[in-house]
């Protein structure tokens, strides 16, 4: 899992801690992709009301993004 985190955060994909109202996700695609995080909120919105899994995504999204300043666990050297 660590490895997934590492991979986003080296993608620019963290939860900031300014601006999130549940878990940050929104605000984080939004700081990536460089619109307003409204815009990002609106699009779940509407994702909402159609067939799908945005409660998937977004949950995965949840999981696999880092907190902004996470750094990767250093491995023990055998």
């Amino acid at each position: 899992m660590d490895g997934i985190r590492d991979a986003f955060a080296r993608a620019g994909l963290v939860r900031p801690y300014a601006g999130r109202l549940l878990a940050g996700v929104c605000a984080g695609v939004a700081l990536r992709a460089g619109v307003p995080a409204w815009a990002v909120r609106l699009v779940l919105l509407l994702l909402l009301v159609l067939p799908g899994s945005p409660f998937l995504i977004y949950a995965v999204l949840w999981i696999c993004m880092p907190a902004q300043g996470w750094v990767p666990p250093t491995r023990p050297v055998r």
